[in-house]
């Protein structure tokens, strides 16, 4: 399904009933990295899942992405569906940094955030220079260049030599990202404020959740942010990397479903 925005559009699923759950995806992905939470928790919680701007099916609008602008898209999804009741929000990676800025400007909208595979710092100089190495190699070599040497990288080394079929899928996932879409996010995340000061801000439960072999974001800057957000659980999920959600679905769904049944 699709709504408008600007002049383009954004493709979402909806499945289940309960309360409403809004998964975001990092960089470079979209909505179907959550087919397995749709699977494992649509009998709990309407489980609302998105596209963001030039990923997946979602029009391949020019950049850059700020983070403020996918919060903005998100938002307006939320009332398209006539969202009314709070909402449990799942960002993981850059789906993190766009639910921290959904924080920022819409906190009476949460009932529950879970950050997954995230860390609430901008990035670093070398960081920014990387992502600008990026943004030409995209440009010049096309999304195939910056897939290939991210994907090794992205899952734990059990997925990568145990599990050929998932990161097959995780290939064909990224590839299905425009060019725009991968410029637009590179810039976006270089932007990136820094949320450190908001994390004693946020007023609803946390669940932080975070693969213990994530060679991305590595472990300490989710207890960074679990010791500065009041109420926040941090999971570690042994043997998955940056995407524990599709390397370990059982054990990230469980985790879901305790936050869910708590806030019911």
């Amino acid at each position: 399904m699709k709504y408008q925005v600007d002049n383009g559009f954004i493709v979402y699923d909806l499945n289940g009933q309960g309360i409403p759950l809004l998964f975001i995806h990092g960089y470079p992905l979209s909505r179907r990295i959550w087919n397995p939470q749709i699977e494992g928790l649509s009998d709990t919680a309407s489980v609302i899942s998105v596209d963001l701007r030039g990923h997946g099916e979602s029009y391949p609008f020019e950049g850059p992405y700020t983070m403020d602008m996918l919060a903005g898209d998100c938002k307006r999804l939320l009332d398209f569906l006539n969202v009314k009741s709070p909402v449990v929000t799942c960002g993981l990676s850059m789906g993190g940094y766009v639910t921290m800025a959904l924080f920022r400007s819409y906190p009476h909208i949460f009932r529950g955030m879970i950050l997954t595979s995230t860390r609430s710092g901008p990035d670093s100089s070398e960081a920014k220079r990387n992502r600008d190495t990026a943004i030409i190699n995209v440009r010049k070599h096309g999304v195939s260049f910056i897939i290939n040497n991210m994907l090794p990288k992205i899952v734990s080394p059990v997925t990568l030599s145990s599990k050929p079929m998932l990161v097959d899928t995780i290939h064909d996932i990224m590839m299905e990202t425009s060019v725009q879409g991968v410029v637009g996010a590179l810039q976006g995340m270089r932007d990136r404020p820094d949320s450190t000061s908001l994390l004693s801000q946020i007023n609803c439960p946390v669940l932080i959740i975070q693969g213990a072999d994530d060679r991305l974001i590595p472990i300490f800057e989710a207890e960074l942010m679990n010791k500065q957000i009041p109420d926040s659980r941090l999971i570690a999920i042994p043997d998955a990397g940056h995407l524990p959600n599709l390397e370990q679905p059982k054990k990230f769904n469980q985790a879901i479903r305790v936050v869910n049944q708590a806030l019911a």
